[in-house]
């Protein structure tokens, strides 16, 4: 089970330094808003691949009147040190070292997921389906780390297939086909890795007892292979679609088209036309599940970062979301303004006060 026994940051966002011990069970931030309590869940959230929970640019996550540059470094309940950061010379350039070596990014989800919900996904189903793939391919990545990878090299393919389309008098068809066979390999395994976390997820959501959570249905919509064979359906449709993509200035076939459907299964309802509170619900009812499918695959519980979840629940759920998680393991992350919030959160738990003088 991933808990982290140690965070430490360096010149990050609004922290010069900070230090955080914290124990397995509930860990709790409270204080006044931008003291910055967002700013620690997401600086967790860049323990693992991506950009972490806001998707920010590296360049913005250093102190604004800090040297440039920022660190975070974690150490995990087995040991294993983990760290994160960027130099002032090179404040877009990610450094990553695992138990002291220099590492990629996608090797962090090797040792560590992470999941989270924060405000900002409030309006997750009314917004573009780009934002509905991320937060897929969060599931994804926490359930298979390979995703990672396959999701890096595909983007990149993509873009250098863009670029050469947009010069077809000095193109290299060699070098198209090979774009376009790499961007079937990776865009494949991305296509069938989202399919199967919709299916277990999809499953598990259905089965779930109705209680204090919406319960979700989900769905892959959008573009999908034609063919059983997704690398062959979209090497094809990518040969065939060279002119079509060419004018349109991207390509018009592929992974990044998919999207995520969400329905109210006890409303037989599609999520964009349920109410707010009901939309957190659904969100809230899917990380958790969620959750508990990575805990069965990997033997490992996530860790969950709730940004401001507990405002917005009324005390029953509230209650029923510290008993939830406090039940299935692992280690939660919770801010909220007031410690009164928290009053039913029983059991083990690590409460601290974020303030901008410091942790208490």
């Amino acid at each position: 089970m991933a808990t982290l026994t140690r965070l430490a940051l360096k010149d990050f966002r609004n922290h010069a330094e900070a230090l955080i011990v914290p124990g397995p069970g509930l860990v709790i931030l409270t204080g006044e808003n931008g003291a910055g309590k967002t700013n620690i869940l997401e600086a967790v959230s860049l323990l693992t691949p991506g950009r972490g929970l806001r998707g920010a640019a590296l360049s913005d996550m250093g102190r604004s009147d800090g040297p440039g540059g920022f660190a975070i470094g974690a150490r995990l309940g087995d040991g294993v040190d983990l760290g994160t950061g960027t130099l002032a010379a090179a404040p877009e350039r990610r450094q990553v070292r695992i138990n002291g070596a220099d590492a990629s990014a996608n090797k962090l989800s090797e040792w560590l997921s992470v999941l989270w919900l924060t405000p900002a996904m409030d309006r997750l189903f009314q917004e573009s389906a780009g934002g509905r793939r991320r937060f897929l391919d969060r599931l994804v990545l926490a359930r298979e780390p390979g995703h990672a990878q396959h999701s890096t090299r595909y983007e990149a393919a993509t873009r250098a297939r863009n670029k050469l389309l947009a010069e077809p008098d000095s193109a290299d068809p060699a070098w198209l086909a090979a774009l376009e066979a790499g961007m079937a390999e990776h865009g494949a395994a991305i296509a069938e890795a989202r399919a199967r976390t919709v299916t277990a997820l999809g499953a598990r959501l259905a089965d779930q007892p109705h209680g204090p959570f919406a319960r979700a249905g989900i769905a892959l919509t959008g573009w999908m292979p034609a063919i059983s064979d997704a690398r062959t359906a979209l090497a094809i449709e990518l040969r065939n679609g060279r002119g079509r993509d060419a004018a349109a200035g991207r390509a018009l076939a592929g992974p990044h088209r998919s999207d995520l459907a969400v329905t109210h299964l006890d409303k037989r309802m599609a999520a964009e036309l349920c109410s707010t509170g009901e939309q957190k619900a659904l969100l809230l009812g899917i990380v958790l599940a969620h959750a508990d499918l990575i805990a069965e695959a990997r033997d490992q519980r996530p860790i969950l970062l709730l940004d401001e979840v507990a405002a917005h629940l009324d005390p029953m759920r509230r209650a029923a979301l510290f008993s939830r998680l406090q039940e299935a393991g692992g280690q939660n992350w919770m801010t909220g303004t007031e410690p009164a919030l928290f009053a039913d959160a029983r059991g083990t738990a690590t409460r601290l006060t974020i303030s901008t003088q410091g942790i208490a």
